[in-house]
């Protein structure tokens, strides 16, 4: 898959994952919403300073960006409690 198309699932996924809407990720990145919607189609190719603009403005990693083997996954990942309180 091209890299551009794996930043652009994994910044949607991200961006439902909190709840947030293209227009909300626009105004955080001083973007039209239509920069928004073409970068999760993979129609961007973003420089590595708008991949750490973007990472902050959804509350991520770059690597959280890049990382093909979440692109699927990401929306649905959550934090596990540490079990030492359970003991």
């Amino acid at each position: 898959m091209d890299i551009r198309q794996v930043i652009g699932a994994n910044a949607r996924a991200l961006r439902l994952a909190r709840g947030l809407t293209q227009a909300q990720v626009a105004t955080r990145l001083g973007v039209d919403r239509a920069h928004v919607s073409a970068l999760e189609q993979g129609q961007r190719n973003p420089t590595a300073i708008s991949l750490a603009q973007i990472a902050a403005a959804l509350e991520a990693t770059v690597s959280d960006l890049v990382d093909e083997q979440s692109e699927h996954t990401i929306a649905t990942r959550t934090t596990v409690p540490s079990s030492d309180s359970e003991k």
